[in-house]
């Protein structure tokens, strides 16, 4: 396959894994997706947000990164659930708190929906600690399916959750 850019990963952990911080994980994530094939291409600033839905468990760190590799989707997805894997994510509850969440957000702008993968990610419209990165490192990005631009997605968030969502590195 053709390797081109236009890939998006979003990354979040809120809680420490093996004596790193949630900041310092995402950082060995993304060492460890290299080892696999997926190179980083540019990553955004590192942002944070409060839990959801239970904003009294601690605050998670974002970041958005455009990725490079020659896997398809389904390949790509495999390698983003064996990272958070390796990092000790466990999905016992949905929203519940986690060591490392890798989310594929767009692939090359392919619209599918599988049993293992809805693209582009189904909810990244609405959430502040997707769009805020991803457009420091893709202003120009366009949702796939609304053929909204992010500008106008991000426009469209409710109030606090952008003043909730702030830039940390």
């Amino acid at each position: 396959m053709n390797e081109t850019a236009n890939i998006y990963v979003a990354l979040g952990s809120n809680l420490p894994f093996q004596g790193r911080s949630p900041q310092e994980t995402l950082t060995a994530a993304l060492q460890r997706l290299a080892e696999s094939g997926v190179r980083t291409e540019a990553i955004s600033s590192l942002w944070t947000s409060p839990a959801w839905p239970d904003p009294s468990k601690p605050a998670y760190v974002n970041a958005v990164t455009a990725v490079k590799t020659d896997l398809d989707a389904e390949g790509l997805l495999g390698v983003l659930l064996e990272v958070e894997n390796d990092f000790g994510r466990h999905r016992v509850l949905r929203w519940d708190s986690r060591t490392l969440d890798l989310d594929l957000i767009d692939y090359r702008g392919q619209v599918m929906e599988t049993a293992s993968l809805t693209l582009p990610h189904p909810r990244t419209g609405e959430r502040a600690f997707v769009l805020l990165p991803l457009s420091e490192i893709a202003p120009d990005w366009v949702h796939p399916v609304s053929s909204e631009a992010i500008s106008g997605l991000i426009s469209r968030l409710p109030e606090n959750a952008i003043t909730q969502t702030r830039r940390i590195g």
